[in-house]
């Protein structure tokens, strides 16, 4: 069932891993290229990597917690706990709007350029951006791009924004209250928003080229700790963890979890929807995905059957041909 994705992982030079199971029960692991090429470290199951938009998840679902918590509503206007920050966000704003991108602000990072992905993109320098605050100067200055709900329109700066909120009114450091609402009740022991200038011994160096076409890492173009867009490390064992308990709805609700599920918006990219903070991909899958410099994630999980998939590589193009190898197999 699964010889194509070992073919493919080969073929393309894949420098990652891949995991399926079913409710914990592993079906497929493979393991390929370097988590350290100067060391000569292997990737392993038990290496940490950076997820890039794939942390966006875990931003909803600790934006989501507080909500529970009556911390503010889905429907409470951003204006309201934004102060004076941010003028040129719409007043009309509100915080499902953020989390389903449908808020229509202007976005600090436009996918829709054609720039490399290993182009230098932040506008201040990496090594300030530590806590989610500290991102206050890269989404400034925006103007609203069109009226709030009108459309989808993916938004990283959406998700900036929810970690601001977040970060102010829990006045917990924003990594710190992700490791809190999300890690912790997930049993996620080897996850977290690392500093790439401090990387833990189990965690995967990114690169911006494929094993063999140069060594460049990414710590010059990402920020030194990401915040709400992004951020992120996880393991394949925690990751499987995360989606196991979030259905079981030991981080947030079920109720919530029916709400992330349900679209919020259809007929994108193609025959996907999206939900609130995580993509609705064909056949009842839930899914989650991020592509920056040096990093390439894909996970998802159906609730009908309990598979899990995550494909996670620590360089820029490497998830993606597996990934698809892995879902048409």
């Amino acid at each position: 069932m699964f010889d194509d994705v070992d073919a493919v992982a080969d073929s393309e030079g894949f420098s990652g891993v891949v995991t399926v199971d079913v409710d914990g029960v592993e079906e497929l692991r493979v393991m390929r290229g370097l988590a350290d090429r100067r060391w000569g470290i292997p990737n392993t199951v038990e290496t940490a990597f950076a997820l890039a938009s794939g942390s966006k998840g875990f931003t909803a679902l600790a934006v989501l917690s507080l909500v529970e918590d009556g911390v503010f509503a889905l429907d409470t206007p951003v204006r309201e706990l934004l102060g004076d920050d941010l003028p040129l966000i719409d007043p009309l704003v509100t915080v499902r709007h953020l989390l389903t991108h449908r808020s229509g602000i202007g976005d600090y990072l436009d996918e829709g350029d054609d720039g490399a992905i290993t182009d230098y993109v932040m506008t201040v320098p990496v090594h300030t951006l530590v806590n989610a605050a500290d991102f206050l100067a890269v989404v400034d200055g925006f103007p609203q791009v069109f009226p709030p709900g009108e459309r989808f329109a993916y938004c990283n700066g959406g998700f900036v924004v929810l970690s601001i909120i977040a970060e102010r009114v829990s006045g917990i450091p924003f990594a710190d209250l992700v490791a809190q609402r999300v890690f912790e009740p997930a049993g996620m022991r080897n996850s977290g928003y690392f500093r790439s200038d401090a990387l833990p011994s189990g965690a995967a160096v990114g690169y911006l080229f494929a094993p063999g076409d140069g060594d460049r890492t990414n710590m010059l173009h990402l920020p030194v700790r990401g915040a709400g867009d992004g951020g992120g490390y996880a393991t394949a064992a925690d990751l499987s963890r995360f989606w196991r308990a979030l259905f079981a709805g030991a981080i947030v609700s079920k109720e919530t979890v029916a709400l992330l599920s349900t679209p919020t918006s259809t007929g994108v990219e193609g025959s996907r929807a999206y939900g609130t903070g995580f993509w609705l991909d064909d056949g009842g899958r839930v899914a989650l995905e991020g592509y920056d410099a040096g990093v390439s994630y894909y996970g998802s999980h159906d609730p009908a059957t309990g598979r899990t998939v995550s494909v996670l590589s620590n360089w820029s193009d490497g998830a993606w041909p597996v990934a698809r190898a892995l879902l048409s197999s």
